[in-house]
């Protein structure tokens, strides 16, 4: 019987890896790229070193620097940073206003590569706000209150609608119903007629009463025309109420109608 021969099976010998172009590209663009990541995010070239602060007048610089840097840090993989490409602008901004309720507006800068500069904007009062019991805060044209205050060079504002606490940082009275007062009612009384004012008196949505020193009182409405009412009020001092006489006067009403009825005490 004849032999059947099979040709040997040849076996070919795998290449190492270490000799394939790929695999060292491989390597090299791993390197490269966690290069990269580190001198970006992790080396001290952008890690912010400076907090540059402007336009504080009453609010404390160390407090907000110290809350600006407590927000700079953040976490990446396992690694704690304060680079500046992650620092969140607006979270900073919204801390800060909540924190700081005198600032009105908050602008960040990034300076690269390592500083930051934080410009805010104070709130400026325009009036003294009080309520009851006896509670004085600073408030600005938009109506907010923002401090603590007693400064008697203000105009004050007593509002006795009601006797709830106030929460610094929230609007306690419209815009234009404020700028009712402080542009129109306070100067036509203070600097026109030289009316010596104490206070305003906040008794009722429709009762608005300017308390002189003279220890008489003048009732307006501010929900309605205050030029109306100022016309009033100028006619019954000009026409029925002497100068001398005003000591005695108890009270001018000139929130109805067309004119200012006035009583003597």
């Amino acid at each position: 019987m004849a032999k059947i021969y099979r040709k040997p099976h040849s076996y070919k010998r795998k290449k190492s890896i270490l000799k394939n172009r790929f695999f060292w590209l491989g390597i090299l663009i791993f390197i490269f790229f966690i290069s990269v990541f580190y001198f970006v995010f992790l080396s001290s070239t952008f890690q912010v070193k400076k907090i540059t602060l402007a336009g504080l007048r009453t609010v404390s610089a160390d407090e907000l620097n110290k809350l600006v840097e407590n927000k700079l840090t953040n976490k990446i993989l396992f690694f704690k940073t304060k680079n500046i490409f992650l620092i969140k602008s607006d979270a900073i901004k919204n801390d800060i206003l909540n924190r700081f309720p005198e600032i009105v507006e908050v602008k960040i800068k990034k300076n690269y590569p390592a500083s930051l500069s934080v410009a805010i904007t104070e709130r400026t009062g325009t009036a003294l706000w009080c309520s009851v019991p006896e509670q004085c805060f600073q408030i600005d044209n938009e109506g907010i209150i923002f401090a603590s205050s007693t400064d008697t060079t203000l105009i004050r504002i007593a509002d006795q609608r009601n006797e709830k606490q106030l929460s610094l940082g929230k609007k306690v009275i419209e815009k234009d119903i404020l700028a009712k007062i402080i542009n129109q009612i306070y100067p036509l009384l203070n600097t026109e007629l030289k009316i010596p004012l104490q206070e305003f008196i906040y008794a009722a949505d429709d009762k608005f009463i300017a308390q002189t020193s003279e220890n008489w009182q003048i009732y307006f409405n501010l929900q309605d025309d205050i030029n109306w009412q100022m016309t009033k009020l100028k006619a019954v001092l000009a026409d029925k109420i002497p100068p001398d006489q005003r000591k005695n006067l108890d009270y001018i009403e000139v929130r109805f109608g067309n004119f200012a009825p006035y009583k003597y005490k």
